[in-house]
């Protein structure tokens, strides 16, 4: 006989004690998440590709609910590498949920400008990196575990430019849909989270975008008059981690620009 997916309460409270991995958390939505974590009990442990990034991470997620130094762990290395999640797991230990935000939009160009190769990079990478995020999960999470996903409205509203790595950025909701099946008679829950325009390091690196008054001129035509913040981001990672009945859905959190 299957066991039932174990029932609690469904508010971010009940993460309270619980181990999440957070691949992406020295920055932007990732960071954020860590924080929000941090202030409802749980224990969380932070991977990125930069040391230093990282240390200055878990000091700011420390910070927002001061308590042990094993309760904010980091990992440095590429989400995306075999090695660094079996390292980052096994410095964990048993973890409850996983929230992937890694990676970034690279590749872009026009179809007749790109290079066979450019694309088999971007989508070998782009690709890659969420297939080994689940493989290596779904060998450790408990009954009750969730895995979540990030993905962005331009997977539904594209631009010229962007077939190569929204193709590879898309991948992640198909993925997202067939493993939720796979893993649910493990009681292992699988969401993505799209989003909208989301005031992080990533949104300031583009171009005009630098600074407060261009970030503000960026969200005044949406619905909201408004980017949203990371931790507005971040606040939907818990939701798919705390309930217990979501599982195979792809969530849009964009402040209402897809409907623009």
């Amino acid at each position: 006989m299957t066991t039932p997916i174990p029932v609690r309460t469904p508010l971010p409270a009940s993460l309270a004690g619980s181990t999440v991995l957070l691949l992406g958390g020295s920055s932007g939505i990732g960071l954020a998440a860590g924080t929000l974590l941090r202030r409802v009990g749980a224990r969380v442990v932070l991977v990125g590709r930069d040391p230093e990034r990282l240390k200055a991470a878990a000091g700011h997620v420390r910070a927002a609910a001061p308590s042990g130094e094993d309760d904010v762990l980091t990992a440095a290395g590429d989400a995306g590498d075999e090695r660094t999640l079996d390292q980052a797991f096994e410095r964990a230990g048993e973890v409850q949920h996983v929230y992937s935000t890694a990676g970034g939009i690279g590749g872009a160009g026009l179809l007749k400008d790109l290079t066979s190769e450019s694309i088999r990079e971007t989508l070998a990478q782009a690709a890659w990196r969420p297939f080994a995020i689940a493989r290596a999960a779904a060998a450790r999470l408990p009954a009750g575990g969730s895995l979540t996903f990030s993905s962005g409205i331009l997977v539904e509203r594209p631009m010229p430019g962007m077939s190569a790595p929204l193709t590879a950025a898309g991948s992640v909701e198909i993925l997202t849909k067939t493993l939720a099946v796979e893993l649910a008679p493990s009681r292992v829950r699988v969401n993505t989270i799209r989003y909208g325009r989301i005031d992080t390091p990533l949104l300031r690196s583009l171009p005009g975008l630098d600074s407060d008054e261009g970030v503000a001129a960026a969200g005044a035509d949406a619905p909201l008059g408004r980017v949203g913040t990371a931790q507005e981001a971040a606040a939907a990672a818990l939701f798919c981690m705390a309930n217990n009945y979501v599982t195979g859905q792809i969530i849009t959190v964009d402040g209402g620009e897809s409907l623009a």
